[in-house]
């Protein structure tokens, strides 16, 4: 059964290549690019290991008397996390083959660096040459976030009949979704996960024609619009957003980003006119005062830092003028909060000052909503702890007294809360180690800490030369396969991959 699945799984993917190559045969005509053969020799590939595990897998059949009967193969939940787990691997293992066909990595740890970092909306990137990419190559960057951001199980749960009807398709959707738990929208499974797979495509085109009204052409739209709506940050340019140097592009960037940090479930509400449903979520209330409070905190900061520090060096790093202020502290908050980690033209917080990097590393921490295509803990997992912290507190002085912690009006259950709880002591866990292993490969532990928090939190920058205006190429091989592994827990929120862990050294009962 899992066979089949990832063979309709890889040829799907080898579609998305195909489409990229028609992109780089029309710029081959146009201005040579020759990227065509690589994306058409990786499509191919896929697609044929894709259509050699479809027929690997045959209905098992029995027959009864005269009658035949077909066994039903079901996905329990131990299957149901391993096939989103696998599912992530071979996604990275097959999408990396353009970057090592064309040329632009040769060795497989970068080429599976970069795609990891593509498809778990990272952003981290070891190219020191976007811009003499060619198209195909930047499309196909592009298409990895997008395909990531949502969901590769959403995506194909909504699409795809292909998973038995008695398998536990809410189990596939939360072990890849991001948040506490799954809501359905619909009675179906498949009818949720084609309600938010419509909004996210809606988001998408809007957002590109948004771009494409400003001064970005048709392809870098098309391109940035897939990594916003994905909270990626991959861009067709050294420079990121701040290559075109537009406040009209700012402006639009971050209210993309901004309604790509909310949960997508909460847009059905709001377009089906339910606004009190959707105004109801207590999570995105506290979201867009979060980004209200810190944008005002970081104008404060740009005016407060030149006069405590008088001997600052990087004055020009500083953005000038209160319009150009706000617009810079807006575009930062909303960029690390969201984990997008795109740069506008005023974007290096590492030459910012020391006061400017604590508030960024909870950002990089935090993340958005839950049900979002950001990384990091999420926003209704702080608040629970919060309030769990809260009531502690009220407990101890009214011993007597029942209390329970309430979101959105609801009550929530104490299970829901250990759950939190479990999940930032995993997160903590996951980040001490993912340090001392950076730190023992050579990394200092001011880079170490960044570049763990940046990996399992799904940002991208970290500091120094791995920072918005660096790259990560300089990492050493030990310290990039570790950063896939966090990007990889970090994106499937800890437990899916802990559970995998679990079952292989386990045994099913």
């Amino acid at each position: 059964m899992k066979a089949k699945i990832y063979g309709i799984f890889l040829i799907c993917e080898a579609a998305f290549m195909f489409a990229a190559a028609v992109v780089s045969l029309y710029f081959y005509n146009k201005c040579g690019d020759t990227d065509f053969t690589a994306l058409l020799s990786s499509a191919m590939i896929t697609g044929v290991i894709g259509f050699i595990l479809l027929s690997s897998w045959r209905d098992k059949k029995r027959k009864n008397g005269s009658q035949v009967t077909e066994r039903i193969v079901t996905l329990d939940y131990r299957d149901s996390f391993k096939l989103v787990v696998g599912t992530w691997l071979l996604f990275t293992i097959f999408g990396m083959l353009p970057f090592l066909m064309y040329g632009t990595f040769d060795n497989v740890t970068d080429a599976f660096f970069e795609t990891m970092s593509g498809f778990t909306t990272t952003g981290s990137t070891l190219l020191v040459n976007v811009d003499g990419q060619p198209h195909g190559i930047l499309l196909w960057r592009s298409m990895l976030q997008w395909l990531g951001g949502l969901g590769i199980i959403v995506l194909f749960l909504a699409i795809l009949p292909a998973i038995n009807s008695n398998s536990n398709k809410v189990m596939l959707f939360s072990a890849e979704a991001t948040g506490l738990g799954v809501k359905k929208l619909f009675p179906k499974m498949k009818n949720t996960a084609r309600i938010l797979w419509t909004i996210y495509i809606v988001f998408t085109i809007a957002c590109a024609l948004c771009y494409w009204a400003g001064p970005m052409n048709l392809f870098d739209a098309v391109c940035h619009a897939l990594t916003t709506i994905a909270t990626g940050g991959f861009s067709t340019h050294q420079a990121s957003i701040g290559y075109w140097n537009s406040k009209y592009l700012e402006y639009a960037c971050v209210f993309f980003m901004l309604i790509s940090g909310v949960n997508f479930s909460t847009f059905f509400f709001l377009f089906t006119g339910q606004f009190k449903q959707f105004w109801r979520n207590e999570e995105t209330r506290w979201y867009f005062g979060i980004v209200t409070a810190l944008t005002v905190l970081f104008v404060v900061l740009f005016l407060v830092a030149p006069k405590i520090n008088t001997i600052l060096t990087n004055i020009d790093d500083y953005p000038h003028g209160w319009e150009a202020t706000i617009r810079a502290s807006l575009f930062h908050v909303v960029s690390m909060l969201t984990s997008s980690g795109f740069q506008s033209s005023c974007f290096n917080y590492s030459a910012w000052g020391g006061l400017f990097l604590v508030p960024t590393l909870l950002m990089m921490i935090s993340g958005a909503c839950a049900g979002s295509t950001s990384g990091g803990i999420k926003i209704i997992r702080e608040i629970l702890c919060l309030k769990a912290i809260r009531n502690e507190f009220r407990r101890v002085l009214h011993p007597n007294a029942v209390f329970t912690v309430k979101m959105s009006q609801e009550a929530v259950d104490l299970p829901t809360i250990w759950r939190v709880h479990v999940f930032i002591l995993f997160y903590i866990v996951l980040f001490i180690v993912g340090v001392i292993v950076l730190c023992i490969d050579g990394c200092s532990l001011y880079e170490s800490v960044f570049n763990a928090i940046t990996s399992l939190s799904n940002m991208g920058p970290s500091v120094n030369a791995f920072g918005p205006d660096g790259t990560f190429f300089t990492l050493t091989p030990v310290a990039k396969w570790t950063m896939s592994i966090l990007m990889l827990i970090g994106r499937l929120e800890i437990f899916t991959f802990i559970v995998v862990i679990l079952t292989l050294f386990t045994k099913k009962r």
